[in-house]
């Protein structure tokens, strides 16, 4: 059940700032918006008034006036929450966003829960499950690509993927179920080799958009990069350079990293999370140890790693160290080698590492002095083409959110024991119910299925006001 009671939030940032806007939401959000409401046109109520219009007076308490404000009109249910909503927009004083706040609760609203108005639109019709989630998404990304990802679901891209799948799956088991009800006269209404081609198709987009979850992640939260490389080849001078800040304590002392160091830029719209990591080197120090530890964790994590190496210390020693770590990278990581120091290396140096390191299909080579800041753009450019991000498109649909992942990852297992049981001719029933259960995680996605409790752990990360 939709609860009628009408609600209100600031909705604006917490702090102080020009403007801030509260909103209403609720059958008597007009009502309770008029009850403190003065227009400096005598007799104009804004009850009377049309929807989607602006009105400009005063919030008053009595006869106390406490801020000069301008009222948007919204009528159910053309409005973001499919009900009544009126947004009053203030001037930005913590104090007057306090003062009408307690206002509008004395006149019969009560405070909004965190993401109350985002689960009233989605319980009143105005938006599916996951559109709901992509809101979210969209108030926190903080790139170009997280922010079209969330448009894209936003709109509803996911959604109508979603929509055409389960009406397919819908078909399958109608004339499945259909059969049912004639078994006793062995009647086929669905031809198998069809019903499998069927079922092949919607396993293959379900398994397809289950395995964008790692791109969809990764533009999300930013493409995870690590630096690793033997200890002072330059590590901690890449990451304040990619940076352009003093984040990491650079020394000639070896071991000077012990601990993971992260963070976030942002390269032409695309979000990178650095890792700098401890130097892998042979150590009896048990803090330095730890951190090594780490640095190969992080190496397991990572999308891209840039190895790098001191183009000044002996060529076969940097080509061993980078077997060692090559045995602990997938083929489905990228890895960016970095040759550092190449100014003082110079010319032969890089010759003889060319001539002398074949490169694997997932690797590509980079020379840069991290001191001088010399070929940072060139490996800046080698990062954002390596990365699956730099190709994602608008209008391609893309995973980013772990409910989804895991609700794709049980329809794909039901649909594929679709597969087996048509294949292998077990009963009608069984074929049935596993297309019935691929059907159920799909609705989860979308909200066409849904309970109490997940509804409510979506929407408690919701700010209050959205």
């Amino acid at each position: 059940m939709i609860d009628q009671s009408t609600i209100c939030a600031i909705s604006t940032a917490p702090g102080v700032g020009g403007i801030a806007v509260l909103r209403l939401s609720g059958n008597e959000a007009i009502t309770i918006a008029d009850k403190v409401f003065v227009s400096p046109k005598e007799g104009k109520r804004l009850v009377d008034q049309k929807a989607n219009t602006l009105h400009f007076g005063t919030i008053q308490e009595g006869e106390k006036v406490i801020d000069e404000v301008v009222t948007s009109i919204f009528k159910s249910p053309h409005s973001f929450t499919g009900e009544d909503v009126v947004e009053i927009s203030c001037h930005g004083s913590q104090y007057i966003q306090q003062q009408l706040l307690q206002l509008l609760m004395k006149s019969g609203a009560r405070l909004a829960n965190p993401g109350e108005f985002t689960q009233r639109a989605f319980l009143n019709g105005k938006m599916d499950l996951s559109q709901a989630e992509a809101v979210a998404d969209l108030i926190a990304s903080n790139s170009a690509a997280s922010h079209k990802m969330a448009m894209n679901q936003m709109k509803g891209g996911f959604s109508k993927e979603l929509m055409s799948l389960r009406n397919e799956l819908l078909q399958i088991v109608s004339l499945i179920e259909l059969e049912l009800d004639f078994s006793e006269e062995e009647v086929e209404f669905a031809d198998r080799t069809q019903l499998t081609n069927l079922a092949n198709n919607i396993s293959e987009m379900i398994h397809s958009l289950a395995d964008s979850f790692s791109l969809g992640n990764a533009i999300k939260n930013g493409v995870p990069v690590a630096i690793v490389g033997e200890t002072n080849v330059g590590k901690s001078t890449l990451l304040n350079a990619l940076l352009n800040e003093e984040k990491a304590i650079v020394s000639e002392i070896e071991g000077t990293t012990r601990d993971v160091i992260e963070d976030v830029i942002n390269i032409e719209g695309v979000a990178f999370r650095f890792i700098d990591t401890a130097g892998i080197r042979t150590t009896k120090d048990k803090i330095e140890s730890l951190g090594i530890e780490r640095t190969f964790q992080k190496l397991q994590q990572a999308q891209v790693v840039l190895y790098m190496m001191d183009l000044s210390r002996p060529i076969k020693e940097n080509i061993e160290r980078l077997d060692e770590v090559r045995e602990k990278i997938s083929d489905e990581q990228q890895v960016i080698i970095v040759g550092n120091k190449a100014d003082v290396a110079g010319k032969q140096a890089i010759d003889t590492l060319l001539s002398e390191l074949p490169l694997a299909h997932n690797e590509e080579l980079c020379f840069i002095s991290a001191k001088e800041q010399k070929n940072i753009g060139q490996l800046r450019s080698l990062l954002l083409e390596v990365s699956e991000v730099a190709n994602f498109n608008t209008q391609d649909v893309i995973v980013s959110n772990a409910r989804h992942f895991e609700a794709l990852t049980k329809a794909g297992e039901a649909i594929d024991r679709v597969i087996q049981g048509i294949e292998s001719g077990i009963s009608n029933d069984f074929v049935s119910q596993d297309i019935r259960e691929c059907m159920h995680y799909l609705g989860e996605i979308t909200g066409a299925i849904n309970t109490d409790e997940v509804l409510g752990n979506i929407f408690k990360n919701f700010c209050i006001g959205k």
